[in-house]
């Protein structure tokens, strides 16, 4: 009889905040689930373990080498930066992901944003329920310009799996799609360098990864050279983004809006882009459907189950 192995999830609260199960995970192992997990409580939860799952709880080399029991970090998302993959890899420390599984639920949320940056539905509701339609001269009456998209340029940095999944959709828009990525596919009449993609998009969705060579990657000389009609949207990662300088071209109109799922700190303590006209900031809910959940669970479990049998699969480390 195979023993169970010691399975701790160091912060599960966001992965099934109770509308999921934990039941297969825990048919897995002797599993302990905290909803959050503070720095100075890591070592004392994952103590005994032998597998830790993590979200945002942040391994650290310094953890990791008081942890000698521990074989296996299964992150329960797709960026992985929350674990110090050098110190796993020479402590012999398998660490996973989870690509891909968000896909269909990001690229939804990019047009979310555009079209409440376009339309103002959220906007224009609330001010019929304050009774101002029916209090109106006229049989109809908008506050913000409202833009079609057919027609516009929509630019996408990046191009990995929810890069392509915002094209298609862009292009089912009858929006003109550009896009600029770093790897495959750099040739043809779609693809552009950045700058080039910038100056010319009424719409920029940002899909890249963040490193150092993509720190800041909107920044203010980049801004300068965007249409003043133009919309950008990110939904990949805050640090992509320059945000002092963002607030700066939203609050002097030198942009037309933006629509953002993701900030450089989270959650944002002081950040410029929260009192910025125009800008439009969701608290990074677009992986976070219960579909892609869903989706997230069925590949953790996968992931650990795979693990254990000696055959792990989805390994950064």
């Amino acid at each position: 009889m195979m023993i169970k192995k010691n399975i701790v999830v160091l912060d599960g609260y966001t992965l099934n905040p109770g509308d999921l199960d934990w039941s297969e995970l825990r048919s897995l192992g002797l599993c302990t689930i905290h909803n959050r997990t503070l720095p100075d409580e890591i070592i004392h939860r994952a103590n005994e373990a032998e597998i830790v799952l993590t979200n945002k709880t942040v391994l650290s080399k310094e953890i990791l080498e008081q942890l000698p029991r521990l074989r296996y970090i299964g992150v329960l998302a797709t960026g992985y930066n929350v674990v110090d993959i050098a110190a796993a890899k020479k402590l012999s420390i398998t660490v996973t992901n989870v690509p891909a599984y968000s896909t269909h639920s990001v690229a939804q949320t990019v047009f979310a944003l555009l079209l409440e940056l376009t339309h103002h539905a959220g906007h224009h509701s609330a001010e019929v329920r304050n009774g101002r339609w029916s209090a109106n001269p006229d049989f109809s009456f908008w506050d913000f310009p409202l833009v079609e998209l057919r027609g516009k340029t929509f630019g996408i940095v990046g191009y990995g799996n929810i890069g392509q999944a915002v094209a298609r959709i862009a292009a089912a828009f009858e929006m003109n799609v550009v896009i600029s990525t770093r790897t495959a596919r750099t040739s043809g009449d779609s693809f552009t360098d950045t700058e080039t993609l910038l100056k010319t998009s009424d719409i920029v969705s940002l899909h890249c990864s963040l490193n150092d060579e993509t720190q800041n990657l909107i920044n203010a000389k980049r801004l300068a050279i965007m249409k003043p009609s133009a919309y950008l949207i990110n939904t990949g990662r805050g640090g992509l983004i320059d945000e002092y300088a963002l607030a700066n071209a939203l609050n002097n109109e030198l942009l037309a809006g933006a629509g953002l799922d993701v900030l450089s700190i989270e959650p944002p303590k002081d950040n410029p882009l929260l009192s910025a006209k125009n800008c439009i900031v969701t608290p990074h809910i677009a992986w976070a459907s219960r579909s892609a959940r869903e989706r997230l669970m069925d590949a953790v479990v996968h992931n650990v189950q795979s693990f254990i049998e000696g055959k792990p699969v989805n390994v950064v480390s």
